[in-house]
């Protein structure tokens, strides 16, 4: 069988930062251990995105797999990445009216009912597919009706089957990277490594906002340490790529797993660099130590609550203690830090903007000497299917149950619609000080 394995446009356009499709590549992976004829288009890759779906369209295709990884760039920003895909595949339905489409990843699992209203393909497939599409592979043209985690219509009614058993990552599949190398990637971006690297996946902590418990369950996997280090390695060794996102929810939960990573980083002088986002209570001098002589030179950070209520509101479950603790270890090893926020979250008052600006002004006290922020990134909630924000925003009346969350809705009520422009100038203002070393105090 032959198959064309696309993944749709995931940022904007191609002067914004972009990351090699690892999902699509195992799931071309598979396809090829299943004995299929596979070639991967990655869309963001090419500088005319849809003149390359129809040359690859015109060759002999028997299945098409289509992969939706964002839904939108996020960043407080109402662009939507839904157009291009459902641009590609009526381009695909226009050249090619009997192929057959299916369509996953987890921007399509996110909003699966609503994409399967309006996007003309044959089937979805929502939550890990290392399970269901070998098994869909054997019979595309009519899978069975009970496969976990299978989109269909019957009868003109949608059945979104169960992503169930959950998928052991002993079993993961490293991508077959001739299929589509990596070497392109490696500097096509000015700050985000475009390489990520699964270590684990699950994640059983409770933010408010998050989609990664839906995506990934509540139950931590880790992968086997040598598995994730030879992977690297061979990224290393056979394509040069030698800056790595660890992709995980949270890379250091659980501690001991990055820690053993790293270890096995240092026994084999793998020469690297490598980020990911940290939980700040677990960070110690010690652990820092380790990550930064292994090759981290970047340090996220995503406490999300600049006061006590909104870390309360978000489920944060991190004190201001804890996380003045983090950035002073952070500050003491140089490396740079990246601060990640919401603001105007539910219930915001006179008292909790105060003390968010009294947290920006603490943090960049805590790094000044070092010049060890990168910057703080302040966000608004992006409202998401079945996150406790979402429902927050329909209890207050901020939204109603019958909108759709498919396009960018983000929580940002008055009387405080604005906050995020009044926490800006303050953030702005102290790191460009910062960084030209100025003394801020003689500009009031």
């Amino acid at each position: 069988m032959k198959i064309l394995m696309i993944q749709s446009p995931s940022v904007e356009d191609q002067t914004k930062e972009r990351v090699y499709p690892l999902g699509i590549s195992i799931l071309g992976t598979i396809a090829q251990n299943h004995g299929d004829d596979v070639r991967i288009v990655d869309m963001n890759m090419e500088k005319d995105p849809f003149a390359t779906i129809i040359e690859e369209i015109k060759k002999d295709t028997d299945l098409v797999c289509i992969s939706l990884r964002n839904i939108d760039p996020l960043a407080n920003k109402n662009v939507s990445l839904v157009p291009p895909f459902i641009t590609t595949i009526s381009l695909i339905r226009a050249h090619k009216p009997n192929v057959k489409i299916i369509a996953g990843g987890t921007g399509f699992s996110l909003f699966a009912k609503d994409l399967m209203d309006i996007a003309p393909i044959d089937y979805g497939m929502v939550g890990e597919g290392e399970i269901s599409f070998p098994l869909f592979l054997d019979s595309f043209e009519n899978p069975p009706k009970d496969l976990p985690g299978l989109c269909y219509y019957e009868n003109n009614t949608l059945i979104i089957n169960e992503p169930k058993p959950v998928f052991s990552l002993d079993n993961y599949i490293s991508p077959n990277y001739s299929l589509l190398p990596p070497t392109d990637y490696a500097k096509i971006n000015q700050y985000v490594p475009a390489m990520g690297v699964e270590t684990r996946r699950g994640c059983p902590l409770k933010c408010d906002y998050c989609s990664y418990p839906i995506l990934q369950g509540k139950t931590i996997r880790c992968r086997p340490v040598y598995a994730i280090v030879d992977e690297i390695e061979k990224l290393y060794k056979d394509y040069n790529v030698r800056y790595f996102h660890f992709n995980d929810p949270v890379v250091n939960m659980p501690e001991k797993h990055l820690n053993a990573i790293c270890e096995e980083i240092l026994k084999r002088k793998l020469d690297i660099q490598w980020t990911g986002f940290f939980r700040e209570n677990l960070l110690t001098k010690e652990n820092l130590a380790l990550y930064v002589k292994t090759g981290c030179n970047c340090f996220a950070l995503s406490p999300d609550g600049l006061s006590a209520h909104a870390r309360t509101v978000l489920k944060k479950d991190l004190t201001e203690a804890q996380l003045l603790n983090a950035a002073k270890l952070l500050a003491d090893t140089g490396v740079c830090v990246l601060y990640h926020f919401m603001v105007n979250v539910p219930g915001e008052t006179a008292k909790s903007i105060k003390e968010s600006k009294e947290t920006i002004e603490k943090i960049y006290k805590i790094h000044e000497k070092s010049r060890s922020i990168g910057t703080v990134v302040l966000n608004q909630i992006r409202l998401l299917p079945k996150t406790g924000s979402a429902q927050a925003a329909i209890d207050e009346g901020a939204i109603s149950k019958n909108d759709t969350l498919l396009y960018p809705l983000y929580y940002n009520p008055a009387p405080f619609q604005n906050l995020r422009y009044e926490l800006e100038i303050i953030n702005q203002k102290k790191n460009t000080f910062m960084w030209y070393q100025i003394d801020e105090g003689k500009t009031k």
